[in-house]
């Protein structure tokens, strides 16, 4: 507890902010972080030290990052001069608490959704099944009660939505981590069974995609001075092809040859496009 308070300390002259506190006091503090953040923080006698209960989550990850975002936000008024956000739209993010609440207690929702598809919005009744990322956006997942079709709708592309006092069943044999085992993003091809790829990069770009793989199923094959090779169990879908496209050069498709070929007559393409455009 004392280094706990030492290190407090250090922190509020960084803050300016008084984080400094009683035993009795840090004691409450972790009876409300159990139950706001579902994180156990016990005290270890043998070790006289506390520790984390339960094994590191993806969530609990988020989480963290989401608040040394928020500690960082909150050391000045005036960021302009210090941090260079990205511009962007909001990702729909306030959707997550009323979504999550019509998920765990099977609640068909009312979605009125704003396609890219489409001019006009749509009016969907929904079963709810989960959430998902992919690349920095947020989807539910959700049955089309219409179209008997489950499908992935942009939260950032919700116009509002109502929560009915409808309740539906759950299929016993969905599993959302299943459903999107082989997929690159968000897209699935339950039509087509997932394949091996084999993928070479550059030492340097390499760096990168150990770093950052490109899938839960990404195995290095080979990692040395002149090559890092992958290899990939997944469906072959636009957003894949679209994601090697932008490596351009730094990438070598192995296998398979439909994928190989596939990506020669993209780049092709674009070489021919740029070619007639040059004056």
């Amino acid at each position: 507890f004392e280094e706990i308070n030492d290190y407090l300390f250090n922190q509020s002259e960084l803050l300016e902010y008084k984080l400094t506190l009683s035993k009795r006091t840090f004691q409450r503090d972790l009876i409300e972080i159990r139950s706001l953040y579902n994180i156990d923080i016990q005290f270890d006698r043998s070790r006289d030290t506390y520790h984390i209960a339960e094994e590191d989550t993806e969530a609990h990850t988020r989480l963290m990052e989401a608040f040394d975002m928020v500690s960082a936000l909150k050391m000045s008024e005036d960021l302009t001069s210090f941090i260079c956000f990205e511009k962007r739209k909001p990702r729909g993010t306030q959707h997550l608490y009323g979504l999550l609440h019509a998920i765990r207690n099977r609640l068909v929702i009312h979605l009125n959704h704003q396609s890219f598809h489409s001019d006009q919005p749509k009016l969907r009744f929904l079963e709810p099944f989960g959430l998902k990322e992919s690349r920095g956006r947020w989807y539910l997942i959700a049955n089309d009660t219409k179209e008997e079709q489950i499908k992935s709708f942009g939260l950032d592309r919700i116009i509002g939505f109502e929560i009915t006092k409808k309740r539906f069943i759950s299929p016993d044999n969905f599993d959302i981590n299943e459903h999107f085992k082989y997929s690159f993003g968000i897209i699935r091809d339950s039509e087509s069974d997932p394949i091996e790829v084999i993928l070479s990069f550059d030492p340097w770009q390499g760096k990168f995609i150990k770093a950052f793989p490109f899938h839960d199923s990404q195995t290095i094959l080979v990692d040395n001075e002149s090559e890092l090779r992958i290899q990939l169990f997944l469906w072959i879908t636009q957003d894949f092809i679209m994601e090697l496209l932008s490596y351009a050069e730094r990438v070598k498709v192995h296998s398979p040859d439909s994928l190989r070929k596939e990506l020669a007559e993209h780049q092709q393409k674009a070489l021919r496009h740029h070619q007639g455009s040059v004056k």
